[in-house]
């Protein structure tokens, strides 16, 4: 058995692996919702919130049968199984390519987008409403304050109604004698929240294009594997991997 057959079949049979493996995961992702959900059912009003999960779960279904015929075709060399796999595989590398390059359009205008949503949602901060708790947990996860940085508050609603101070979110985690006045600055994380979101979504944005970019480079060799595959002459009819 030459050495591009036997490497052809090797790629294929991992790539038939990486679509068993991304079923389970997901499989398990969707399943995870519906239990977070039964537990808290009393609390949802919306039941079409099992509607995400159930897609979920249906996507890795479809993803485990994909591995199951990519797998058997290529054992057995079938040119229909191998064809309807390089299909699959060329509809999944062209949606990879696509949010690539989103991907990569998006980090350059993630600064931008990220100043005016922020400072319209800090603006709208009352300590109640549901931008409250969205500017709290930032402020609170990313130990930040205000949008450039914790003077922002000055020119916020919050800042007159509540005697010059900031919220409680943008004191230090160790402050407990913060009372978020601006003249104890050594008990505020003065840094603004912007800057250090941004990096998090460049940092997130950048590890899952390089994520979506080794495996587009995977199913490229997948691709050429069943080219290499089908086109080999059929006076070789048939070669088992394991010969």
């Amino acid at each position: 058995m030459d050495c591009g057959i036997i490497t052809s079949k090797t790629v294929l049979l991992l790539l038939s692996l990486i679509f068993w493996a991304a079923g389970v995961a997901l499989a398990y992702v969707g399943s995870y919702v519906i239990k977070s959900y039964n537990n808290f059912e009393d609390f949802v009003a919306d039941k079409y919130s099992l509607i995400p999960a159930a897609i979920i779960i249906g996507v890795a279904v479809v993803m485990f049968v994909i591995g199951i015929i990519g797998c058997c075709a290529t054992l057995k060399e079938s040119k229909v199984g191998l064809g309807f796999f390089l299909l699959i595989i060329l509809v999944i590398f062209a949606a990879e390519v696509t949010a690539f390059v989103f991907g990569f359009i998006y980090r350059g205008r993630i600064k931008g987008d990220l100043e005016k949503s922020m400072s319209d949602v800090f603006q709208k901060y009352d300590g109640l409403n549901g931008e409250t708790h969205a500017v709290d947990y930032l402020q609170t996860q990313l130990e930040c304050c205000g949008v450039q940085n914790y003077t922002d508050w000055t020119a916020t609603p919050w800042y007159g109604q509540h005697n010059n101070s900031v919220p409680q979110s943008c004191c230090k985690a160790n402050a407990t004698q913060c009372s978020g006045l601006l003249s104890q600055p050594e008990l505020l994380n003065t840094q603004g929240c912007e800057s250090k979101l941004e990096q998090m979504l460049q940092g997130v944005l950048s590890y899952a294009m390089l994520v979506i970019l080794g495996f587009a480079i995977i199913k490229l060799f997948g691709m050429f594997s069943i080219c290499v595959i089908t086109c080999r002459s059929r006076k070789h009819d048939y070669q088992p991997l394991y010969a």
